[in-house]
C-alpha cells in the first residue's frame, strides 16, 4: 500500500472504531429485553467485547473505498452499512469459534469459552447462549440497515445485499465442514469454499454496499465484481491457511497449528500432501486431526512444509491469484475514479503479504 492509501485506511479504521463504540454505548437503552433478565445484558456485553476487541476492519475499508469509486463525498448511509458489516462479522466469529471449539479470539477468550467459564456445570446452557449471541449480532446487522438514514429503496437494496451475503456465508460454512469428510478435496472445491465462506461477505458484500450507499447500482458490474472478490477471497483464505502453520501466534492472537489439529483439509494441508511421501507424509498424516498435537510436532510439520517446497508453492499460488485480481481492478480505471481504483489494485498483494 502507498503511504497515501495507508493513511486513508487508518482514518477509516479510527473513525469506525469510535462509531462502533458509540453504537454499543447507546444500544443497551434501545434494545428491548425483559426487565428481570441478567442473561440478556451479559449476552450483549459479550458481543460488544468481541466486536470492539480489534480486527483489521478491512471490510469497513472496502466499503468506504467502494463508495469512493463513485464519489469523493461521504455518503450518509455508509455508517449504517459499516456497522452492519462488522456486526455480521461478529456473528461469524462467534459461531466459527463454537464450531471450531476455539478458546481464544483476537487475544482474548472466545464467546463460547467465556460462556463455558460462566456456566462450568451447564455445557448446554453455554452452547445455547453462544448460538444466541451470534444470532443477536446477525439480527442487529440487518436492523441497523433498516434504520439507516437513506431512501427506502436504498435501505431495502442494502438489506437484500447483506441478507444474500449472510446466506452465501452459511452455505460456505456448511461446505467447509463437508470438505473435511471423504477424500482430499481438489483445488476447485477449496476455491468454492473460499468464495462462499469468505469472499462473498468479506469482499463482494462491502463493495455492493459501498456502491449502493454512494448511489451506484452494482448489478451491471456483478460478474466482474464477483470475479474480483473471488480471487481476493481465495488469496485471503490461502493466506489464513498459510499463517495457521507459519504465522506468529502472538501476532495472530491464537496458537498456530489449529487447522492441523482439527483435521481440516486446508490449502496448506493439500499443498503438503501433494508433495510429501514416506516418513514425512506419515508425520503429517499422524498430526492431521490429532487434537493433542504438540507445538513441537507443529514445528516439525512446518519444517517439512518448507523443505519439501510446499510453502514456496503456496506463496507462488497466492501471488498468481493476486496478480489476476489486480489486473481485473486495473480495467476499472476507465469507468471509476482513478485514485479509488488504486486501492483495489493494491489490495490483492496486500492480502498475501499481511502478518495476521
Amino acid at each position: 500500500m502507498t503511504e497515501q492509501v495507508l493513511r486513508r485506511v487508518a482514518g477509516h479504521e479510527r473513525r469506525f472504531n469510535a462509531l462502533f463504540e458509540e453504537y454499543f454505548d447507546s444500544l443497551g437503552a434501545r434494545l428491548d429485553a425483559p426487565s428481570f433478565s441478567r442473561f440478556a445484558p451479559e449476552c450483549l456485553a459479550l458481543v460488544r467485547d468481541l466486536a470492539l476487541r480489534g480486527g483489521k476492519r478491512m471490510r469497513v475499508v472496502l466499503l468506504h473505498e467502494a463508495a469512493r469509486l463513485v464519489s469523493e463525498e461521504p455518503a450518509e448511509a455508509l455508517d449504517a452499512a459499516a456497522l452492519s458489516i462488522e456486526l455480521l462479522h461478529a456473528h461469524g466469529l462467534i459461531h466459527d469459534d463454537l464450531i471450531d471449539d476455539s478458546p481464544t479470539r483476537r487475544g482474548g477468550p472466545s464467546t463460547y469459552y467465556a460462556y463455558r467459564d460462566r456456566f462450568p456445570g451447564h455445557p448446554r446452557t453455554a452452547l445455547g447462549l453462544t448460538v444466541l449471541a451470534g444470532d443477536l449480532a446477525l439480527a442487529l446487522s440487518l436492523r441497523v440497515l433498516l434504520d439507516a438514514p437513506a431512501p427506502p429503496a436504498v435501505r431495502q437494496a442494502m438489506a437484500e445485499a447483506q441478507t444474500r451475503a449472510a446466506a452465501d456465508t452459511f452455505m460456505g460454512q456448511i461446505a467447509d465442514l463437508e470438505r473435511d469428510f471423504g477424500p482430499a478435496p481438489d483445488e476447485d472445491v477449496l476455491h468454492a469454499v473460499a468464495d462462499y465462506k469468505s469472499a462473498r461477505y468479506s469482499i463482494l458484500a462491502p463493495m455492493r454496499l459501498g456502491l449502493l450507499a454512494a448511489g451506484e447500482r452494482p448489478e451491471p458490474f456483478e460478474r466482474e465484481l464477483g470475479d474480483y472478490a473471488r480471487l481476493v477471497g481465495i488469496c485471503g483464505q490461502m493466506r489464513d491457511d498459510y499463517l495457521d502453520l507459519f504465522g506468529d501466534a502472538a501476532v495472530l492472537g491464537k496458537p498456530t497449528g489449529g487447522d492441523l489439529r482439527d483435521g481440516k483439509q486446508s490449502y496448506t494441508v493439500r499443498a503438503l500432501l501433494s508433495v510429501v511421501s514416506g516418513a514425512d507424509r506419515a508425520v503429517v498424516e499422524a498430526a492431521l486431526g490429532d487434537r493433542s498435537c504438540t507445538p513441537e510436532t507443529v514445528a516439525v510439520v512446518r519444517e517439512i512444509a518448507e523443505s519439501s517446497g510446499a510453502a514456496d508453492r503456496m506463496r507462488a499460488d497466492m501471488r498468481r491469484h493476486a496478480e489476476r485480481a489486480r489486473a481485473l481492478a486495473t480495467a476499472w480505471r476507465g469507468r471509476w475514479r482513478r485514485d479509488a481504483v488504486e486501492f483495489f489494485e493494491l489490495l490483492p498483494l496486500w492480502s498475501v503479504d499481511r502478518a495476521r
